[in-house]
């Protein structure tokens, strides 16, 4: 079994038995409310942001690839990625670090449910409903979820001077520790992190570098 993938299994494994999510809300003040359910109530279609159609594809088929151990069905990996990179590219964030937070959640689990009542891919807690949603929202809709968690995430990135670190462990819960960022990074280096992509085209050997502006 190759190390990274050892690695992988022992921080979701270690994900499950140590995850402490938030268990109530921090009032937010008047005037960050309205921003974030603006975000939230966004209605238009989850799509891949690239610059090129080149760049969206190979992106496409390079997390497809890594996603498959997960998510079996093609149609549906797809789906679930065009809707995470759209949420997170919406909300400034990285695609990656966003696949490497699910990884840790829920292993990409639509009907996840902690014992904490946490919901969903993301495991989002209820009370964000309330917060900056309507009570009329599903949590375990795909899109829903991760339009939430990208608007949780980018709000605690704000909050704590753009330090991810913080962000990540504010979004957790976990106040105070760094366990859960840096098991939420050594996913991203383990597994998600970018790559080149390689592709023949007409004979010829081609290389795509969808990070590239």
């Amino acid at each position: 079994m190759p190390k990274h993938t050892k690695m992988l299994k022992f921080c979701i494994l270690f994900a499950f038995c140590n995850l402490a999510y938030a268990s109530e809300a921090s009032l937010l003040a008047p005037d960050v409310q309205p921003g974030l359910r603006t975000d939230i109530l966004n209605p238009i279609e989850p799509h891949l942001v690239f610059d090129t159609p080149v760049a969206a594809n190979a992106w496409l088929s390079d997390m497809s690839n890594r996603l498959k151990k997960w998510v079996p069905d093609e149609y549906v990996r797809k789906r679930y990625l065009t809707i995470i990179q759209y949420e997170a590219a919406r909300a400034g964030l990285d695609p990656q670090l966003i696949l490497a937070l699910i990884t840790v959640e829920s292993k990409f689990n639509k009907s996840a449910l902690s014992s904490k009542g946490a919901i969903g891919m993301m495991q989002v807690m209820p009370f964000w409903k309330t917060q900056i949603g309507t009570s009329n929202q599903s949590l375990f809709d795909i899109e829903t979820n991760i339009r939430y968690g990208c608007t949780i995430l980018r709000y605690y990135w704000e909050r704590s001077g753009f330090d991810m670190n913080r962000a990540l462990v504010a979004y957790n819960g976990s106040l105070g520790k760094s366990w859960y960022s840096e098991l939420v990074m050594n996913v991203y280096y383990t597994y998600w992190q970018p790559a080149t992509v390689v592709e023949i085209k007409n004979g010829k050997i081609i290389t795509i570098d969808y990070t590239e502006k």
